[in-house]
């Protein structure tokens, strides 16, 4: 039911598709991030109207509210946000560890205080799975421990074992669900974790790997802080270890240079809530000005698409001049053009990445491009 073949490789850059229940996604592919069931200001037609293939919801935030056995019986995730096409969920374990002065985390999982009524509440990983069964997603995260950027090897190392440990725990629990024979197929993925420590990272995944035949690999704990160029060195150290012929979800990374960097080191899939975040502070992605803010009065006549070379709707129906209105008068239509245009944005860049590395020109593409967007940013 879950399959992930390779169409096309240069160096380490893989072109696939990830085959689930709800469809396949042609690879390298970036997934909007659809939190409570939504993807910010956007309706689900439009979101696959950017040419989305799949999207994110987050566990945490749906067992808060409505819960996850209201979605259950409403008809489960799909029906819920009129989604057609395959969704993944988070296992909240990120949210759940962002809220350090209200948790508290144990070898069994952890307690802590909803954000929204300061009432108390345990996750473990056997209830992270059983939240997603009911949501009914086609992909589920194991729960895990993501350490904080810049964290010592000890807290790095404590956080691992806790991870590998919590990860038999959700294998096992998946297990017993399956064998009852009832809700949806779900393929689970564990997440990696490790920080920026080589051996740590490398051990981690070859663990992992021992204790199943697992249908991709979450690449967790990136991204939150530490530098660029120890991103992308543990991405090389787990390209060179895990398996070539499993997807690798790169969580919680979408900035268009960081995706480009991504899928050279064998990254298939990303999520982030920086497209719609951004748009919803005027701030929109280009080809050829890298990222603008359309605050700035350079805008205010300037009758131009917002990026030429796009082929979305906000780019081929509105110019710069009224988006800067929009945006300056803090209307919403604003926040929705502009996510509209980043969303499709991020996914064109996956597809252009795709198409380049099946004719064997990503790399110099690659380089192109980045060394055009990086100067272009620099300059604003």
């Amino acid at each position: 039911m879950f399959e992930f073949r390779i169409d096309a490789t240069e160096g380490s850059a893989r072109a696939g598709r990830f085959v689930t229940p709800h469809g396949e996604i042609p690879t390298p592919a970036f997934m909007p991030v659809g939190t409570v069931g939504t993807v910010k200001t956007l309706t689900m037609d439009e979101v696959a109207a950017v040419g989305a293939r799949m999207v994110l919801a987050n566990t945490y935030h749906l067992y808060l509210r409505p819960g996850h056995e209201l979605v259950r019986e409403l008809g489960g995730l799909h029906a819920f946000m009129r989604w057609d096409g395959p969704i993944l969920t988070d296992s909240g374990g990120f949210q759940v560890f962002s809220l350090s002065s209200t948790r508290r985390i144990h070898d069994d999982g952890v307690e802590f205080r909803s954000h929204i009524d300061g009432s108390s509440h345990t996750f473990t990983p056997e209830a992270v799975i059983d939240m997603q069964r009911a949501l009914g997603a086609d992909v589920i995260m194991a729960f895990d421990e993501c350490a904080p950027g810049g964290c010592d090897r000890a807290t790095a190392e404590a956080a691992g074992r806790r991870t590998l440990a919590w990860l038999e725990r959700c294998r096992d629990r998946k297990a017993v669900l399956d064998a009852e024979g009832e809700g949806p197929t779900q393929a689970l993925l564990p997440v990696l974790q490790g920080n920026v420590f080589d051996d740590l990272r490398a051990a981690q995944a070859r663990s992992t790997m021992d204790l199943a035949d697992w249908s991709g690999y979450g690449i967790g704990g990136l991204s939150v802080g530490e530098a660029k160029p120890d991103m992308w060195r543990t991405l090389e150290v787990l390209d060179g270890v895990l398996p070539a012929e499993r997807p690798r979800y790169l969580m919680g990374v979408g900035y268009p240079d960081d995706l480009l960097e991504a899928v050279a080191r064998g990254c298939d899939l990303f999520d982030c809530v920086a497209p719609t975040r951004n748009a919803r502070h005027g701030t929109a992605w280009t080809s050829e000005e890298g990222q603008v803010n359309l605050k700035a009065a350079r805008f205010r006549r300037d009758i131009g698409a917002l990026d030429p070379n796009c082929d979305c709707y906000t780019c081929a129906r509105y110019d710069r001049a009224y988006l800067r209105h929009l945006v300056v008068a803090g209307e919403w239509l604003a926040m929705r053009l502009l996510s509209i245009h980043n969303l499709r944005f991020l996914i064109a860049l996956g597809e252009q990445a795709r198409r380049r590395i099946a004719e064997g020109t990503f790399e110099s593409w690659r380089r192109d491009w980045l060394e055009r967007y990086r100067k272009e940013r620099s300059t604003q």
